[in-house]
């Protein structure tokens, strides 16, 4: 049994920790507050052999049954700029920071790069596990290194971005890295200078009716979109979009769009192309469809919510039969951007 953490609780409940609010127990909860608390834990208890989840903001993820072994809770705070040149300056914050905060924070000191990002909810270590992107920009443009503790050696360690492989929704610490690290901080390069992304739809026009184009401007105008479509984790149980956007090739986008000529489509490069994963399940009758105390929210198809009461089964439950009918539509396979831990 692990010792002398700053705080260890046994079967403690997840259920203020996920956004989905849903009832789930861990056998063992840690929660550390600095950097040598975790080395100590980690020297004062070996954790191979047991099962381990590393939380963030719990914005991404759905707990369908209690979670038998440990999860290691890093609440890390602090905002630093550790260096500047003239079109640059490189901040470090640290992961249990709250994403929005540093968002909010770089836009009123000017420093451009993540202003698209604006109210992704989660925590900042979250956001490069994830490399989390909305309105045309990823965190992966941005990111200059990742600090994280390997959990087998204790070891500090410095993890270029190059290193981390980012990908769309996805990185090494969500797959050959899987439970090795604690990532402890993110190391941001950030302009000063500004170099606006305004190609999404809608965001350009969003903004400059605002006025000219400001980075506080931009903020607001993402945060005024996304709170237009999106429900607020706070009040309604949510992971924000359940599902990855599909990419495919010409090929098969050619074949559906011979079905449904009003297919939405976004080039990507080569003879790759992404779909909105929200359209296509609002073709299959999802929007606004409530299974028990589980529904596909009726603003925007990609999220589904928990509206008081389901458990995380429900919701996965759910999540399959969207899955199963888009296939049987379209014959795409939607993947999960919400992590599910069985």
């Amino acid at each position: 049994m692990p010792r002398n953490p700053m705080e260890l609780n046994t079967d403690f409940s997840l259920k203020a920790l996920n956004t989905f609010h849903v009832e789930a127990a861990a056998a063992t909860y840690v929660r550390f507050d600095s950097v040598d608390e975790i080395i100590d834990f980690l020297g004062r208890n070996d954790l191979d052999g047991h099962r381990r989840l590393v939380l963030g903001g719990g914005s991404n993820l759905l707990f369908v049954d209690d979670f038998d072994g440990i999860v290691l809770h890093p609440l890390l705070k602090g905002i630093d700029v550790i260096k500047a040149d003239r079109r640059h300056i490189w901040v470090r914050a640290m992961a249990g920071e709250n994403w929005d905060d540093l968002v909010a924070l770089a836009v009123s000191n000017g420093w451009a790069g993540i202003e698209n990002l604006s109210l992704i909810p989660g925590s900042v270590g979250a956001s490069a596990v994830q490399n989390i992107g909305a309105y045309g920009a990823e965190v992966k443009g941005v990111i200059d290194r990742v600090e994280a503790i390997c959990i087998r050696s204790r070891e500090q360690v410095r993890l270029s971005a190059k290193e981390c492989r980012f990908g769309y929704r996805s990185s090494n610490f969500k797959r050959r890295w899987a439970g090795q690290f604690i990532i402890t901080a993110v190391v941001f390069k950030l302009g000063l200078e500004p170099d606006f992304v305004l190609d999404y739809p809608g965001v350009k026009a969003a903004v400059q009716a605002m006025g000219p184009i400001t980075l506080d401007r931009v903020r607001r105008a993402i945060v005024s979109i996304r709170q237009s479509k999106l429900p607020d984790p706070a009040l309604i149980g949510n992971a924000g979009s359940f599902f990855k956007n599909p990419v495919i090739d010409g090929d098969a986008l050619a074949r559906l769009l011979t079905l449904n000529p009003d297919l939405p489509y976004y080039p990507q490069g080569g003879d790759h192309f992404k779909l909105a994963a929200g359209w296509l399940i609002d073709r299959c009758g999802w929007k606004g469809r409530q299974v028990g105390a589980a529904a596909v929210h009726h603003r925007q198809a990609l999220v589904l919510v928990n509206l008081g009461g389901a458990a995380g089964r429900d919701i996965l439950e759910l999540s399959e039969q969207v899955h199963r009918s888009v296939f049987e539509r379209f014959g795409i396979e939607l993947d999960r951007e919400v992590l599910v831990v069985p």
